[in-house]
């Protein structure tokens, strides 16, 4: 009985240790590092990458398929819904999203809902509508239903802005296990630390997963004022409003009617 039991117990580790992957993905990043400066009009990123049997003896399954999410630093932020009172337009309900990216894209090389099931991509949360985007509603804070009201309006303002993006064209395979993937960042690119999501499915299936990071910063002037205004707040709100006052006087001497 002793032995049964052992034999049983190994079975049992056996089968429900995790599943090795086949494959191993390799990624390399265009540019690891964004200068933002005041002529700043945008930047696209190039992501290429392989795929490598893991370990070196396993057979390669292609064809294979890429969703690559990305997604900036995190803040909370609100969505406000306007509605008609006593004959005006005013804000009639807002709602709070907490701790959800300030840039998102999800790029594929063909639309993420033919390349895995929907149960699948909701787990591994790929997809505008499948990405946590927690909300506070009273006292609690959860995620939503895709269709709720003030989800769809925010990922639809973000999306207006170019900074919440869904492309089923964004990843090219060079050769069956070579690809590359375009980022694109708009000229309003949030600066902060993002996190490149890789994750390689065969047959609908998950086969890979690898991460990768890039970091957007502001450089030079802009940079300068951004670290006085947070550093020294009191002297960076004297020195504004006295420059503002210098201005105004030098104004009203050059303007002035004799």
């Amino acid at each position: 009985m002793r032995r049964l039991a052992l034999a049983l117990a190994f079975m049992t580790a056996v089968f429900a240790a995790p599943q090795a992957f086949a494959e191993r993905l390799v990624v390399s990043l265009s540019n690891h590092r964004v200068a933002v400066t005041s002529s700043f009009v945008g930047e696209d990123l190039v992501l290429f990458g392989t795929i490598e049997p893991d370990p070196v003896t396993s057979p390669l399954r292609p064809p294979y398929d890429l969703v690559v999410t990305v997604s900036g630093p995190r803040e909370t932020m609100r969505t406000r819904r306007k509605a008609r009172m006593a004959g005006i337009w005013a804000n009639a309900d807002w709602r709070e999203f907490v701790g959800v990216p300030t840039y998102l894209a999800v790029l594929s090389n063909r639309p993420a809902g033919i390349i895995a099931s929907a149960d699948t991509l909701r787990r591994l949360q790929l997809g505008l509508d499948n990405f946590l985007l927690p909300q506070r509603i009273g006292v609690d804070v959860a995620d939503t239903v895709s269709g709720d009201p003030f989800r769809r309006a925010f990922v639809r303002l973000e999306t207006q802005q170019g900074l919440y993006r869904e492309s089923g064209t964004a990843v090219t395979f060079l050769t069956p296990t070579v690809f590359r993937a375009a980022i694109p960042l708009p000229a309003a690119v949030p600066t902060g630390s993002y996190v490149i999501d890789v994750a390689l499915f065969a047959n609908g299936n998950l086969a890979a997963r690898t991460t990768s990071a890039l970091e957007v910063i502001k450089t030079g002037f802009e940079q300068y004022v951004a670290d006085a205004a947070r550093d020294h707040g009191l002297l960076y709100g004297m020195a504004t409003a006295l420059m503002a006052l210098c201005i105004g006087w030098f104004a009203s001497v050059v303007f002035a009617r004799d």
